[in-house]
């Protein structure tokens, strides 16, 4: 996961359960990159910690955006791709804006644009939701009882 910006400890306790979590059953690595503040307009803000993300990418990886614009994943269908993911046997890269967003060379770049909704989020929170949501399906995909929702798109 490459997100934009260091956690504020309450946010960083919630992110590093569900990471522990779903470090038993996927491998995980979290880069942050520093925040972009000094730049001097929005554009080259998003656009200097796109570069910064995309810098702290994997080589060879799935570049996944979390984007407002892209599509609402369910729990469900986020566990459907997770499981591509892994058959795919290659490192997945999800990309957490800062405030600001991510600018659109990295959204271009990205295989996948995930929303998680129409909500506006603060961007620490989003990654505490991104975070709770891969441990949700990885227990769908392993049958264990803590998702609650619908099985065929909840």
């Amino acid at each position: 996961m490459l997100a934009v910006g260091r956690l504020r400890p309450g946010y960083r306790e919630l992110c590093d359960d569900y990471l522990r979590r779903l470090g038993r059953a996927v491998r995980v690595r979290e880069i942050e990159v520093r925040e972009a503040s000094r730049a001097p307009t929005e554009a080259a803000q998003r656009a200097e910690e796109a570069a910064r993300l995309l810098a702290g990418r994997p080589a060879g990886s799935r570049l996944v955006a979390l984007a407002r614009q892209g599509a609402p994943w369910s729990s469900v269908e986020l566990s459907r791709r997770l499981a591509s993911w892994q058959r795919e046997a290659r490192p997945v890269a999800l990309a957490i804006g800062g405030s600001r967003g991510l600018a659109p060379d990295l959204l271009a770049a990205a295989a996948d644009q995930w929303s998680l909704g129409p909500l506006t989020l603060p961007h620490e929170l989003a990654r505490v939701v991104v975070v709770e949501q891969l441990y949700r399906a990885g227990t769908i995909l392993r049958g264990e009882p803590y998702h609650k929702g619908a099985r065929d798109g909840g």
